[in-house]
């Protein structure tokens, strides 16, 4: 139905934007500041194709000066639609984003996204990365933002791995599982937990 079409393109965005987006940025740099903490995040209902997570990290991080790369796995009419009318955010290659989400797989190669320059290491992007679930922790954190240690799930850990020992250079990531998110930066080191997989 038409009016269904135009709900899940035009509607779905946050019901009492200034509460609900403070609460959501929040929540957003929160989950950077402290690295494997897994933080709720609510108030969007974006289409299919985006949970709910995916949703409020888009509508809280992007604007028209953010470009955004949507991997094939969520790229598609509704997703854009419903991005552009509550964002505007220009959709851009993988090289030229600053913020690029999809699933894990969807999401490679890796080595397409800017990780900054010596003199500008901001200039770098961020992937949102869509989970089913956050699964059993596979690997250990250290560094800013941790007291000691923490444990994360990642999809791959050498990728990550790899990436950390750019820093300051490199991309940062958000995980987005349902209505929760947590968020891994560049800054910090990863370590296998070998009795839990991974």
């Amino acid at each position: 139905m038409s009016s269904q079409t135009q709900a899940s393109h035009f509607s779905g965005g946050f019901t009492a934007p200034p509460i609900q987006s403070a609460k959501a940025f929040r929540a957003a740099m929160t989950a950077m500041a402290r690295p494997g903490e897994i933080k709720d995040i609510t108030g969007a209902t974006p289409p299919e194709g985006l949970s709910v997570a995916a949703g409020c990290l888009l509508l809280t991080l992007c604007d028209p000066d953010t470009g955004l790369y949507l991997a094939s796995d969520v790229d598609r009419p509704a997703v854009r639609d419903w991005i552009t009318f509550h964002t505007g955010a220009p959709f851009v290659r993988p090289e030229q984003a600053d913020f690029a989400i999809g699933g894990w797989s969807a999401l490679a190669p890796l080595d397409r996204y800017r990780i900054g320059t010596s003199e500008y290491p901001d200039r770098s992007a961020t992937l949102i990365v869509e989970l089913p679930c956050f699964d059993t922790p596979n690997a250990e954190l250290r560094g800013p933002g941790i007291k000691s240690s923490t444990e994360i799930w990642l999809p791959d850990i050498g990728p990550f791995q790899a990436n950390s020992m750019l820093f300051p250079l490199g991309f940062d990531t958000y995980f987005a599982a349902g209505s929760q998110v947590s968020a891994l930066p560049r800054s910090s080191r990863i370590t296998p937990l070998s009795n839990k997989g991974g």
